[in-house]
């Protein structure tokens, strides 16, 4: 199964408004994507060293390497995909790794690309071990091998296949296996954006969807987006509903304020989940190490979800730590929360705490 570049994929049914997946909004957000590498906010680093790599491959008459993008969900894989793909002239062809459930699926996509397309596999370490091994020598070869027959009858057919650039994008690039991950030659890793570069991106998204907003309010919904992009541009969309049922013809500070405060989202960007994992690790395990698999349990939400959507962030603000043991709350997140902590959660805090 696979989609053309105007088409979108789900891969979460979480509803959570400040989720860094994809989900309802991903017809405007496609509208909302950077068409160009100069157009893209944020990534220097990945941005300057892709725009060479282009250039080479495009100079050598090549189609570009094997692309794996890897970071927390909601940072612009796809869109650096659709950016890709439009540089060096190739259709786009998008899919998810759950969608090829047979190694019959992907060897149907991969020989309907032609010269130079780019396939985006969202979600690539999910592939399952059949399917992963057809593309080794797809990307190494550009070939397609067929086992025909069982037993001593069986034999190998071999398909040449057009020259195409693989992206993968991945939020656990620990879980790709080494014979897959060492057939990419580009391997970019993308950062959490700072509050200015995500206020920029408010301000484009907004000017691009018609919305009037001031520079403070596009800073304060900047500084409650968590570092990601989709999150900042859910939340301007959802700011400016609240701003029109009030009458207000631009988005003001207050505007945002009072929306945020509505949504339950703090100063810091946090939600009521965030929150309630916190106290959880406070008031239930008075502070002491917990597992993932436990503290999912004790929070009803999906210990997979915890770590590829609410952790990266709180790790990020250093309210939570990861050791040998479990999981940690830290001073940050007692101080958060308004929390004393005890004698004993002082010196459970101390041995982890670097602050």
């Amino acid at each position: 199964m696979f989609f053309d570049d105007e088409e979108e994929f789900e891969t979460d049914g979480d509803d959570r408004l400040i989720k860094s997946t994809k989900g309802e909004y991903d017809y405007e957000e496609n509208v909302l994507r950077p068409k160009t590498l100069e157009a893209y906010v944020g990534q220097s680093k990945v941005k300057e060293n892709l725009k060479v790599y282009m250039s080479a491959a495009k100079a050598r008459g090549e189609v570009l390497e094997h692309v794996l993008l890897y970071g927390a969900p909601g940072l612009g894989k796809t869109t650096l995909a659709h950016i890709i793909s439009s540089e060096m002239g190739g259709n786009l062809k998008l899919t998810s790794a759950p969608a090829i459930e047979r190694s019959g699926d992907l060897a149907a996509i991969l020989t309907n690309l032609n010269e130079g397309d780019v396939l985006f596999i969202d979600e690539i370490h999910r592939l399952n071990h059949s399917v992963e091994e057809i593309l080794y020598s797809a990307m190494e070869d550009y070939a397609l091998d067929i086992i025909v027959g069982k037993g001593p009858s069986a034999r190998n057919i071999r398909f040449s296949l057009k020259k195409f650039t693989l992206i993968g994008a991945t939020t656990r690039a620990g879980m790709i296996a080494n014979p897959l991950r060492d057939r990419f030659g580009i391997l970019c890793r993308l950062e959490m954006y700072t509050p200015d570069e995500l206020k920029e991106i408010v301000i484009r998204s907004a000017k691009t969807l018609g919305i009037a907003i001031d520079e403070a309010a596009a800073a304060e919904i900047a500084r409650r987006s968590r570092g990601t992009p989709r999150i900042a541009n859910r939340l301007l969309k959802r700011v400016r509903d609240f701003s029109t049922i009030n009458g207000n013809s631009t988005v003001t500070v207050d505007d945002a304020k009072f929306a945020l405060g509505k949504m339950e989202i703090d100063d810091l960007g946090l939600d009521e989940v965030d929150r309630s994992l916190l106290r959880a690790m406070i008031e239930k395990f008075d502070g002491k190490p917990v597992g993932l698999e436990t503290l999912a349990a004790t929070i009803n939400e999906d210990a997979g979800t915890i770590e590829d959507v609410y952790e990266p962030y709180l790790l990020q603000l250093g309210f939570i730590a990861r050791t040998p043991r479990g999981r940690v709350i830290l001073r940050g997140g007692y101080e958060h929360l308004g929390y004393t902590m005890n004698e004993k959660q002082r010196e459970q805090v101390s041995m982890f705490d670097k602050d």
